[in-house]
């Protein structure tokens, strides 16, 4: 939506976040594999795609919070079990996620500061 919009940096940022989650699902999935596990990849989360950027950015960090929390119990859940390689895993994840939710409120603040079409002139 935000190439459509020719605002092109927001659209390179929630591209290269999309990139960074389909990266978070290979890696789990391979992890899930090499545990000899089967990946479910047929239940997802509703995703909600907003109708314009602060509503999407909302959504986004919703989803990343949502994220951030099940990262925290696997996490955990991994070390009882001391399954010790796959807690660096998803805390590598986590690690991501995190930068993902500060680069979500930059973006929030930046838009309360300067006004949705100020912000939106700088995304051009």
């Amino acid at each position: 939506m935000s190439a459509n919009w020719d605002y092109e940096k927001l659209h390179q940022y929630f591209e290269k976040r999309a990139i960074d989650e389909m990266k978070h699902a290979e890696i789990l999935i391979g992890r899930i594999l090499f545990l000899d596990g089967i990946p479910t990849v047929s239940k997802l989360h509703d995703i909600k795609i907003g109708s314009d950027i602060p509503k999407q950015l909302e959504s986004d960090h919703f989803s990343e919070e949502g994220a951030i929390k099940a990262y925290n119990v696997a996490i955990v859940q991994a070390g009882e079990v001391k399954d010790f390689a796959t807690r660096e895993v998803l805390e590598h994840i986590l690690s991501d996620e995190d930068r993902h939710i500060d680069e979500i409120e930059e973006l929030q603040d930046q838009i309360s500061h300067m006004t949705l079409p100020l912000f939106l002139t700088t995304q051009l």
